[in-house]
Protein backbone atom coordinates (compact mmCIF):
# COMPACT_ATOMS: atom_id res chain seq x y z
CA UNK A 1 0.00 0.00 0.00
CA UNK A 2 1.47 3.60 -1.01
CA UNK A 3 2.95 5.17 1.99
CA UNK A 4 3.37 2.65 4.22
CA UNK A 5 6.72 1.11 5.23
CA UNK A 6 8.19 -2.87 4.55
CA UNK A 7 7.56 -3.37 8.42
CA UNK A 8 3.90 -1.38 8.62
CA UNK A 9 2.90 -3.37 5.53
CA UNK A 10 4.62 -6.78 7.70
CA UNK A 11 2.42 -5.65 10.83
CA UNK A 12 -0.84 -5.10 8.97
CA UNK A 13 -0.76 -8.65 6.89
CA UNK A 14 0.18 -10.04 10.49
CA UNK A 15 -2.74 -8.55 12.05
CA UNK A 16 -4.99 -9.68 9.14
CA UNK A 17 -4.15 -13.27 9.85
CA UNK A 18 -5.05 -13.18 13.37
CA UNK A 19 -8.13 -12.06 12.76
CA UNK A 20 -9.26 -14.13 10.11
CA UNK A 21 -7.75 -16.90 12.43
CA UNK A 22 -10.15 -15.51 15.07
CA UNK A 23 -13.00 -16.09 12.48
CA UNK A 24 -12.14 -19.56 12.07
CA UNK A 25 -11.85 -20.05 15.92
CA UNK A 26 -15.57 -18.62 16.26
CA UNK A 27 -17.39 -20.13 13.71
CA UNK A 28 -15.45 -23.75 13.94
CA UNK A 29 -16.25 -23.91 17.99
CA UNK A 30 -12.77 -24.34 19.21
CA UNK A 31 -12.19 -24.32 22.90
CA UNK A 32 -13.23 -20.96 24.89
CA UNK A 33 -9.72 -20.17 25.78
CA UNK A 34 -7.65 -20.27 22.23
CA UNK A 35 -10.69 -18.40 21.19
CA UNK A 36 -10.50 -16.04 23.76
CA UNK A 37 -6.56 -16.16 23.23
CA UNK A 38 -6.61 -15.16 19.67
CA UNK A 39 -9.91 -12.50 19.29
CA UNK A 40 -7.41 -10.57 22.07
CA UNK A 41 -4.73 -10.58 19.97
CA UNK A 42 -6.84 -9.80 17.02
CA UNK A 43 -8.25 -6.82 18.78
CA UNK A 44 -4.90 -5.36 20.14
CA UNK A 45 -3.69 -5.44 16.36
CA UNK A 46 -7.21 -3.71 15.57
CA UNK A 47 -6.10 -0.72 17.92
CA UNK A 48 -3.08 -0.40 16.50
CA UNK A 49 -4.48 0.11 12.50
CA UNK A 50 -7.28 2.08 13.72
CA UNK A 51 -4.24 4.34 15.63
CA UNK A 52 -1.96 4.38 13.11
CA UNK A 53 -4.76 5.44 10.58
CA UNK A 54 -6.02 7.92 13.19
CA UNK A 55 -3.24 9.83 13.38
CA UNK A 56 -2.63 10.38 9.94
CA UNK A 57 -5.90 11.12 8.99
CA UNK A 58 -4.98 13.73 11.91
CA UNK A 59 -2.66 15.51 9.84
CA UNK A 60 -4.93 16.48 7.62
CA UNK A 61 -8.26 16.62 9.11
CA UNK A 62 -7.54 18.03 12.35
CA UNK A 63 -8.21 16.15 15.35
CA UNK A 64 -12.22 17.35 15.40
CA UNK A 65 -13.16 16.05 12.78
CA UNK A 66 -10.67 12.65 13.05
CA UNK A 67 -12.00 12.15 16.77
CA UNK A 68 -15.54 12.70 15.03
CA UNK A 69 -15.36 10.14 11.90
CA UNK A 70 -13.23 7.84 14.42
CA UNK A 71 -16.11 7.90 17.19
CA UNK A 72 -18.82 6.66 14.72
CA UNK A 73 -16.96 3.97 13.56
CA UNK A 74 -15.70 2.41 16.91
CA UNK A 75 -19.36 3.05 18.14
CA UNK A 76 -20.96 0.95 15.71
CA UNK A 77 -20.50 -2.13 17.54
CA UNK A 78 -22.46 -0.55 20.12
CA UNK A 79 -25.41 0.50 17.80
CA UNK A 80 -25.64 -3.21 16.79
CA UNK A 81 -25.14 -4.78 20.21
CA UNK A 82 -28.23 -3.19 21.26
CA UNK A 83 -30.41 -3.26 18.52
CA UNK A 84 -29.86 -7.01 18.55
CA UNK A 85 -29.90 -7.53 22.51
CA UNK A 86 -33.71 -5.48 22.47
CA UNK A 87 -34.78 -7.61 19.82
CA UNK A 88 -34.44 -10.29 21.68
CA UNK A 89 -35.95 -9.08 24.67
CA UNK A 90 -32.62 -8.06 26.52
CA UNK A 91 -33.38 -4.95 28.12
CA UNK A 92 -30.57 -5.33 30.97
CA UNK A 93 -28.02 -6.26 28.39
CA UNK A 94 -28.99 -3.15 25.98
CA UNK A 95 -29.12 -0.80 28.94
CA UNK A 96 -25.67 -1.96 30.63
CA UNK A 97 -24.07 -1.63 27.20
CA UNK A 98 -24.80 1.54 26.82
CA UNK A 99 -24.20 3.11 30.35
CA UNK A 100 -20.95 0.72 30.21
CA UNK A 101 -19.90 2.58 27.50
CA UNK A 102 -20.02 5.97 28.35
CA UNK A 103 -18.65 5.17 31.67
CA UNK A 104 -15.80 2.71 30.11
CA UNK A 105 -14.53 5.79 28.03
CA UNK A 106 -15.41 8.71 30.59
CA UNK A 107 -13.62 7.07 33.25
CA UNK A 108 -11.35 3.75 32.15
CA UNK A 109 -10.36 5.21 28.74
CA UNK A 110 -9.74 8.82 29.94
CA UNK A 111 -8.19 8.02 32.65
CA UNK A 112 -5.54 6.03 31.20
CA UNK A 113 -4.94 8.30 28.09
CA UNK A 114 -4.07 10.84 30.97
CA UNK A 115 -1.70 9.02 32.96
CA UNK A 116 -0.17 7.95 29.84
CA UNK A 117 0.29 11.85 28.07
CA UNK A 118 1.05 13.28 31.56
CA UNK A 119 3.81 11.00 31.99
CA UNK A 120 5.17 11.48 28.38
CA UNK A 121 4.96 15.32 28.74
CA UNK A 122 8.59 17.51 29.45
CA UNK A 123 6.84 18.89 32.74
CA UNK A 124 4.66 16.04 34.14
CA UNK A 125 1.19 17.99 32.76
CA UNK A 126 -0.58 16.97 29.55
CA UNK A 127 -2.37 19.92 27.50
CA UNK A 128 -5.17 20.49 25.59
CA UNK A 129 -7.52 22.00 24.10
CA UNK A 130 -10.52 22.91 26.28
CA UNK A 131 -13.44 23.34 24.34
CA UNK A 132 -14.09 19.53 23.04
CA UNK A 133 -13.75 19.10 27.52
CA UNK A 134 -16.36 21.35 28.48
CA UNK A 135 -18.60 21.09 25.39
CA UNK A 136 -18.46 16.84 25.85
CA UNK A 137 -19.59 18.00 29.96
CA UNK A 138 -22.50 19.91 28.55
CA UNK A 139 -23.88 17.32 26.39
CA UNK A 140 -23.54 14.61 29.05
CA UNK A 141 -25.30 17.25 31.71
CA UNK A 142 -28.31 17.69 29.09
CA UNK A 143 -28.57 13.52 29.21
CA UNK A 144 -27.86 12.80 32.46
CA UNK A 145 -30.47 15.73 33.31
CA UNK A 146 -32.78 13.82 31.40
CA UNK A 147 -31.87 10.15 33.02
CA UNK A 148 -31.56 11.71 36.67
CA UNK A 149 -35.50 13.46 36.78
CA UNK A 150 -36.97 9.97 35.30
CA UNK A 151 -34.53 8.14 38.37
CA UNK A 152 -36.84 10.68 41.21
CA UNK A 153 -39.69 10.78 39.15
CA UNK A 154 -39.87 6.64 39.45
CA UNK A 155 -38.42 6.89 42.99
CA UNK A 156 -41.50 8.79 44.63
CA UNK A 157 -43.98 6.97 41.77
CA UNK A 158 -45.74 10.87 41.40
CA UNK A 159 -47.85 11.14 38.08
CA UNK A 160 -44.87 11.86 35.77
CA UNK A 161 -43.98 7.85 36.31
CA UNK A 162 -46.63 6.37 34.51
CA UNK A 163 -45.64 8.34 31.64
CA UNK A 164 -41.76 7.31 31.13
CA UNK A 165 -42.24 6.50 27.55
CA UNK A 166 -43.37 9.60 26.46
CA UNK A 167 -40.61 11.45 28.24
CA UNK A 168 -38.10 9.51 27.05
CA UNK A 169 -39.49 10.52 23.32
CA UNK A 170 -38.83 14.04 23.90
CA UNK A 171 -35.80 13.71 25.80
CA UNK A 172 -34.46 11.51 22.88
CA UNK A 173 -35.60 14.57 20.70
CA UNK A 174 -33.95 17.10 22.77
CA UNK A 175 -30.95 15.56 22.94
CA UNK A 176 -30.55 14.94 19.01
CA UNK A 177 -31.22 18.52 18.55
CA UNK A 178 -29.07 19.84 21.56
CA UNK A 179 -26.05 17.43 19.72
CA UNK A 180 -26.96 18.83 15.94
CA UNK A 181 -26.65 22.21 17.02
CA UNK A 182 -23.36 21.75 18.67
CA UNK A 183 -21.79 19.36 16.38
CA UNK A 184 -22.00 21.20 12.93
CA UNK A 185 -20.22 24.22 14.56
CA UNK A 186 -17.86 22.24 15.81
CA UNK A 187 -16.59 20.18 12.83
CA UNK A 188 -16.73 23.69 11.11
CA UNK A 189 -14.11 25.67 13.50
CA UNK A 190 -11.79 22.27 13.03
CA UNK A 191 -8.36 23.30 11.76
CA UNK A 192 -4.85 20.88 11.46
CA UNK A 193 -2.84 22.34 14.21
CA UNK A 194 0.28 24.24 12.60
CA UNK A 195 2.06 25.49 15.48
CA UNK A 196 5.35 23.24 15.86
CA UNK A 197 7.37 22.64 18.90
CA UNK A 198 9.16 25.62 20.31
CA UNK A 199 6.74 28.44 18.29
CA UNK A 200 3.53 28.23 21.14
CA UNK A 201 3.36 30.82 23.55
CA UNK A 202 2.92 31.11 26.66
CA UNK A 203 -1.34 30.63 26.52
CA UNK A 204 -2.37 27.26 27.28
CA UNK A 205 -4.53 26.85 24.57
CA UNK A 206 -1.65 27.69 22.20
CA UNK A 207 0.66 25.58 23.76
CA UNK A 208 -2.12 22.53 23.13
CA UNK A 209 -2.66 23.53 19.56
CA UNK A 210 0.52 22.13 19.19
CA UNK A 211 -0.94 18.80 20.16
CA UNK A 212 1.94 18.22 22.56
CA UNK A 213 4.73 17.85 19.86
CA UNK A 214 5.65 18.81 16.49
CA UNK A 215 3.64 17.78 13.59
CA UNK A 216 4.99 14.89 11.15
CA UNK A 217 3.86 15.12 7.60
CA UNK A 218 1.26 12.33 6.72
CA UNK A 219 2.61 9.59 4.65
CA UNK A 220 -1.44 8.37 3.63
CA UNK A 221 -3.84 9.82 1.24
CA UNK A 222 -6.54 10.47 2.80
CA UNK A 223 -8.64 7.84 0.77
CA UNK A 224 -6.02 4.98 2.28
CA UNK A 225 -6.30 6.49 5.69
CA UNK A 226 -10.16 6.50 5.68
CA UNK A 227 -10.39 2.99 4.36
CA UNK A 228 -7.99 1.50 7.01
CA UNK A 229 -9.82 3.03 9.62
CA UNK A 230 -13.25 1.69 7.95
CA UNK A 231 -11.12 -1.72 7.46
CA UNK A 232 -9.85 -1.57 11.27
CA UNK A 233 -13.08 -0.65 12.84
CA UNK A 234 -15.69 -3.16 10.76
CA UNK A 235 -12.76 -6.18 11.71
CA UNK A 236 -13.21 -4.77 15.27
CA UNK A 237 -16.98 -5.05 15.92
CA UNK A 238 -16.88 -8.60 14.17
CA UNK A 239 -13.37 -9.68 16.87
CA UNK A 240 -15.12 -7.82 19.59
CA UNK A 241 -18.57 -10.31 18.96
CA UNK A 242 -16.13 -13.44 18.80
CA UNK A 243 -14.41 -12.29 22.09
CA UNK A 244 -17.17 -11.99 24.07
CA UNK A 245 -18.62 -15.58 22.97
CA UNK A 246 -15.39 -17.11 24.05
CA UNK A 247 -15.52 -15.41 26.74
CA UNK A 248 -19.38 -16.08 27.70
CA UNK A 249 -18.63 -19.47 29.10
CA UNK A 250 -16.05 -18.20 31.37
CA UNK A 251 -18.47 -15.52 32.71
CA UNK A 252 -21.20 -19.11 33.58
CA UNK A 253 -18.35 -20.48 35.34
CA UNK A 254 -17.37 -17.59 37.25
CA UNK A 255 -20.87 -16.67 38.56
CA UNK A 256 -20.21 -13.20 37.71
CA UNK A 257 -23.43 -11.08 37.29
CA UNK A 258 -25.30 -9.75 34.26
CA UNK A 259 -24.42 -6.17 35.34
CA UNK A 260 -20.65 -6.31 35.40
CA UNK A 261 -20.44 -8.61 32.06
CA UNK A 262 -22.89 -5.77 30.80
CA UNK A 263 -20.74 -2.29 32.09
CA UNK A 264 -17.81 -4.16 32.41
CA UNK A 265 -16.62 -7.29 30.18
CA UNK A 266 -18.99 -5.80 27.43
CA UNK A 267 -18.00 -2.35 27.82
CA UNK A 268 -14.22 -3.41 27.61
CA UNK A 269 -14.18 -5.35 24.62
CA UNK A 270 -16.88 -3.35 22.50
CA UNK A 271 -14.59 -0.14 22.76
CA UNK A 272 -11.12 -2.38 22.84
CA UNK A 273 -9.81 -0.59 19.56
CA UNK A 274 -11.01 3.18 21.07
CA UNK A 275 -9.50 2.21 23.92
CA UNK A 276 -6.24 1.26 22.61
CA UNK A 277 -5.94 4.06 19.75
CA UNK A 278 -6.44 6.75 22.46
CA UNK A 279 -3.59 5.50 24.45
CA UNK A 280 -1.58 4.84 21.58
CA UNK A 281 -2.00 8.43 20.50
CA UNK A 282 -1.43 9.81 24.36
CA UNK A 283 1.62 7.86 24.05
CA UNK A 284 3.36 9.64 20.83
CA UNK A 285 2.20 13.21 22.26
CA UNK A 286 -0.51 13.57 20.21
CA UNK A 287 -2.40 15.02 23.29
CA UNK A 288 -5.62 16.68 20.96
CA UNK A 289 -6.39 13.96 18.96
CA UNK A 290 -5.76 11.69 22.16
CA UNK A 291 -8.51 13.70 23.75
CA UNK A 292 -10.50 13.78 20.57
CA UNK A 293 -10.89 10.29 20.15
CA UNK A 294 -12.28 9.72 23.79
CA UNK A 295 -13.78 12.72 24.69
CA UNK A 296 -15.80 12.68 21.43
CA UNK A 297 -17.00 8.97 21.62
CA UNK A 298 -18.00 9.65 24.61
CA UNK A 299 -20.05 12.63 23.44
CA UNK A 300 -21.29 11.18 20.51
CA UNK A 301 -23.03 7.72 22.80
CA UNK A 302 -24.20 10.14 25.17
CA UNK A 303 -26.21 12.43 23.39
CA UNK A 304 -26.40 10.80 19.98
CA UNK A 305 -26.46 7.06 20.17
CA UNK A 306 -28.69 6.87 23.20
CA UNK A 307 -31.43 9.10 22.37
CA UNK A 308 -31.20 7.41 18.86
CA UNK A 309 -31.72 3.97 19.96
CA UNK A 310 -34.09 5.18 22.14
CA UNK A 311 -36.12 6.33 19.18
CA UNK A 312 -35.40 2.83 17.10
CA UNK A 313 -36.69 0.68 20.15
CA UNK A 314 -40.03 1.59 19.56
CA UNK A 315 -39.88 -0.92 16.56
CA UNK A 316 -38.30 -3.44 18.08
CA UNK A 317 -39.86 -5.74 20.31
CA UNK A 318 -38.27 -4.11 23.76
CA UNK A 319 -38.84 -0.72 24.98
CA UNK A 320 -35.16 1.34 25.40
CA UNK A 321 -36.42 4.54 27.93
CA UNK A 322 -34.19 6.35 30.07
CA UNK A 323 -35.20 4.69 32.78
CA UNK A 324 -32.09 3.24 35.00
CA UNK A 325 -31.26 1.40 38.28
CA UNK A 326 -30.52 3.96 40.75
CA UNK A 327 -26.57 3.29 41.22
CA UNK A 328 -26.16 3.65 37.37
CA UNK A 329 -28.15 7.01 37.85
CA UNK A 330 -25.68 8.36 40.26
CA UNK A 331 -22.27 6.66 38.69
CA UNK A 332 -23.10 8.55 35.52
CA UNK A 333 -24.04 11.97 37.78
CA UNK A 334 -20.52 12.02 39.67
CA UNK A 335 -18.67 10.80 36.20
CA UNK A 336 -20.32 13.79 34.30
CA UNK A 337 -18.47 16.05 37.70
CA UNK A 338 -15.48 13.84 37.64
CA UNK A 339 -14.90 14.35 34.02
CA UNK A 340 -15.48 18.06 34.46
CA UNK A 341 -13.30 18.59 37.22
CA UNK A 342 -10.58 16.82 35.49
CA UNK A 343 -10.26 18.33 31.87
CA UNK A 344 -12.42 21.31 32.14
CA UNK A 345 -9.49 23.55 32.11
CA UNK A 346 -7.13 21.92 29.37
CA UNK A 347 -4.78 20.23 31.24
CA UNK A 348 -4.26 17.04 33.46
CA UNK A 349 -1.85 15.34 35.52
CA UNK A 350 -1.05 11.67 36.12
CA UNK A 351 -3.01 11.76 39.68
CA UNK A 352 -5.95 13.08 37.87
CA UNK A 353 -5.93 10.27 35.54
CA UNK A 354 -5.46 7.53 38.16
CA UNK A 355 -8.40 9.46 39.75
CA UNK A 356 -10.49 8.31 37.37
CA UNK A 357 -9.49 4.81 36.77
CA UNK A 358 -9.66 4.68 40.21
CA UNK A 359 -13.59 5.39 40.30
CA UNK A 360 -14.17 2.94 36.81
CA UNK A 361 -12.81 0.17 39.28
CA UNK A 362 -15.08 0.76 42.17
CA UNK A 363 -17.82 0.78 39.81
CA UNK A 364 -16.88 -2.16 38.87
CA UNK A 365 -16.75 -3.60 42.56
CA UNK A 366 -20.11 -2.53 42.60
CA UNK A 367 -21.56 -4.15 39.75
CA UNK A 368 -19.73 -7.46 40.63
CA UNK A 369 -21.84 -7.35 43.31
CA UNK A 370 -24.99 -6.87 41.81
Amino acid sequence: MLGLTRTERSVLAAIALVTVLAGVADYASWSPVPRFAIATLALAGLAWVVSFSTEQLGERLGPAQTGMLQATLGNLPELFVVIFALQKGELVVAQTAIVGSILANALLVLGLVIVVGARRAPDGVMRFHRRLPRDTATLMQVTVFIIVLLGLSLGSHDSASHHVKAISIVGAVCLLVVYATWVGPYLRGDKPPVVEEGEAGDDPDERAAAGGAARSEARLSLATSVALLAVGAVAAAFVSDWFIAGLRPAIGTLHVSQAFAGLVIVAIAGNAVEHGAGVMLAYRRRSDLAISVVKNSVAQISAFLFPVLVLISFALSTTLTFALAPVYIGALALTVLAVAQVTGDGEAAAFEGWALVALYVVLATFTLYE
